[in-house]
């Protein structure tokens, strides 16, 4: 029973450290569609294959909240019409580099001036690098159906053909077609509809993830995890799975992280500042939304990889 008392505490952690922020998200989603109509400025967006990550990595500033509440935003800008590489970058980096998250880490570290550096620069690369590689698998075997669907539609006929759409009439010249109807701007009422039922459909897949998180770190106390922490790599690779299991927020990991930093290596530090604003368990329902389960194990296993990279990298300099 004390099990089962342990998990529905941190559950309710998680759900009402994450709930805020996934609120947010979705009220500057709603926001944006209402004040820029049908992605006006999202044409004006770079195509560039490296620009595009580049720009949705900056983007990040401007919206302080955690990964959860960069989901219905990075899923609203894909929905646009935006760049792949706009909307991965802005997914993958902007947990980390945001106001808040830069602010907790240089509290919770103010005598740590090269994690203050590094937590920014690796996830801005893994940004990249996470782009570009989903980028590769096209967007048919990349995002959702009813993302794909949708993003079909707010892009111009020169780029998705009606076949491609579900739409249209099959078989007319181009010449012969209608021309596009003026773009209009929803309803506030419209829009409030539509982000309730965002937001609801967010919360359930936000609900299942903490109960598993919740589940598993119950049966999986982290006091085994942080035993290796003097080891190089076994200790990058322990706080890497601690960082999945605990499904913490970025916004205060840092402080989190200030209650076990002197058991572990400086790699594995930064390992568990790194991977868990990408990859967590509390995301992987959330992510249903965005990703395609394959692109889902692809970026699950490539951020992984990246991050023992680095935390291996940090551990030969520092120590």
């Amino acid at each position: 029973m004390q099990r089962f008392a342990n998990a529905w505490a941190i559950f309710q952690g998680l759900l009402l450290e994450s709930l805020p922020f996934l609120l947010l998200g979705v009220a500057i989603a709603a926001l944006a569609r209402w004040l820029v109509p049908q992605a006006a400025w999202v044409r004006r967006l770079p195509r560039n294959p490296f620009l595009a990550p580049v720009v949705g990595a900056l983007l990040g500033f401007a919206l302080p909240a955690c990964e959860c509440g960069n989901v219905p935003v990075a899923r609203r800008l894909l929905a646009s019409g935006a760049p792949l590489g706009t909307g991965f970058g802005f997914l993958f980096a902007a947990p980390v580099l945001n106001p808040i998250v830069l602010a907790s880490t240089w509290a919770a570290f103010p005598d740590q001036p090269w994690l203050l550096v590094a937590r920014p620069l690796g996830a801005f690369l893994i940004a990249l690098a996470l782009s570009g590689l989903l980028g590769l698998m096209g967007e048919s075997a990349l995002l959702a159906p009813v993302l794909l669907e949708e993003r079909r539609l707010s892009q111009p006929l020169s780029e998705v053909g009606l076949l491609e759409r579900g739409s249209g009439v099959l078989g007319a010249p181009a010449a012969q077609l209608p021309p596009p109807a003026p773009e209009s701007k929803l309803s506030l009422a419209e829009v409030l509809h539509h982000s309730s039922r965002e937001f609801i459909s967010l919360l359930v897949l936000l609900v299942l993830g903490c109960a598993l998180a919740a589940a598993v770190q119950a049966w999986l106390p982290r006091a085994w995890l942080l035993a290796v922490g003097s080891a190089p790599t076994l200790s990058v690779l322990a706080l890497m799975l601690l960082a999945l299991v605990v499904s913490v927020c970025s916004s205060v990991d840092a402080f989190l992280a200030l209650g076990f930093a002197a058991q572990v290596t400086p790699g594995a530090l930064l390992a568990f500042l790194l991977l868990g604003p990408v990859v967590d368990l509390k995301l992987a329902g959330l992510f249903t939304v965005l990703l395609r389960p394959k692109a889902i194990a692809v970026t699950a296993v490539a951020a992984s990889l990246l991050v023992l990279l680095m935390g291996q990298w940090v551990n030969l300099v520092q120590l």
